[in-house]
């Protein structure tokens, strides 16, 4: 059964993006001593605050990758999924094809 998800208001939907399994060192880290990944990837968005009258659109679009606080949101499963439904301001930064290159080896 598939489950349509569309966020109310300002809040957006992301699926969090898993993080390698092997440290620099080669070191396989187990499930257990993982942190949850700060990353993700938005999949659904609401249609916006609403502000003095006027709807105010989200920043974010669907297929976005954001960066987000350690504490933020709010973690439910939809068929056997995990995701977080967070608000707008709760993200941190959007990442672009740029900023993910400078983030790499030199």
């Amino acid at each position: 059964m598939s489950v349509n998800v569309t966020p109310l208001h300002d809040r957006v939907l992301v699926r969090r993006l898993e993080e390698k399994e092997t440290a620099r060192g080669g070191i396989i880290i187990p499930d257990t001593a993982k942190e949850k990944p700060q990353e993700g990837e938005v999949m659904a968005i609401g249609a916006g605050k609403m502000e003095k009258g006027h709807r105010v659109p989200l920043d974010v679009k669907v297929g976005d990758r954001i960066l987000f606080g350690k504490f933020t949101g709010n973690d439910i499963n939809i068929d056997d999924r995990e995701y977080l439904i967070l608000r707008e301001e709760e993200i941190l930064v959007k990442l672009s094809g740029m900023a993910k290159s400078a983030s790499g080896k030199k």
